[in-house]
């Protein structure tokens, strides 16, 4: 695939290096001349100066013929506009975009980015995923579905422990994909199988059948 990273700073820097490494074929798309330079000389011409945000840039860096666009600066506002630029502009399909504040996510989201990544966010669902009171974390938003993919973990002392699945009331559109359990390997579940405490479950829903999920799998 042929991917361009826009901002050549550490993230920037280290996804390019193992995208290389998976054979993919890298732009990165840096405004300081001394990282650029620093890039090409220890990774090759895979790094050009410029703004991520000019569309002149953009057809340049053939753009056009991308697979996937990323925009991990510093800067949300330039994040934004550069996605939205080879999204709508050159047709990229798919747009990812780092998010330096949170609050920004739904913005964003409104406005075409595929995927939004915040460091913040992240920290906070794993914060909320080891309180009981909150055993779901949100792992991948299918946009184009309307689907989220989650992870809920069943906490010792829930309702549900010992329940077959068959005997749970999940909601529509929700389908448990795999179980994680501490002492086993991984299993694809059927409804005969049954829920034990510290089971992880990853699933599919659509988000606002979130809270009857997890209270389907927990009991709570």
């Amino acid at each position: 695939m042929y991917i361009i990273i826009v901002g050549g700073g550490r993230l920037g820097y280290y996804l390019a290096r193992t995208l290389l490494d998976e054979q993919h074929e890298v732009l990165i798309i840096e405004k300081d001349a001394s990282t650029v330079q620093s890039i090409v000389n220890e990774m090759g011409s895979i790094c050009i100066k410029g703004d991520g945000c000019e569309t002149s840039l953009l057809a340049e860096a053939g753009t056009n013929r991308a697979d996937i666009f990323i925009s991990v600066t510093g800067d949300d506002e330039d994040n934004l506009v550069a996605c939205q630029v080879a999204k709508y502009k050159f047709n990229v399909p798919r747009t990812i975009s780092r998010i330096r504040n949170p609050k920004h996510e739904a913005l964003f989201k409104k406005l075409g980015v595929d995927v939004t990544v915040s460091s913040t966010s992240i920290i906070l669902e794993h914060i909320k995923h080891e309180v009981p009171t909150n055993p779901l974390m949100h792992l991948l938003s299918i946009k184009e579905k309307g689907l989220e993919i989650v992870e809920i973990k069943i906490q010792p002392g829930s309702k549900t422990v010992g329940k077959a699945i068959k005997d749970l009331t999940l909601p529509a559109e929700s389908i448990l994909a795999l179980i994680i359990h501490p002492d086993t390997n991984p299993t694809v579940p059927s409804p005969a199988t049954v829920l034990q405490a510290e089971d992880q479950i990853i699933a599919v829903t659509r988000p606002d059948n979130e809270a009857l999920l997890r209270s389907a799998l927990t009991g709570n």
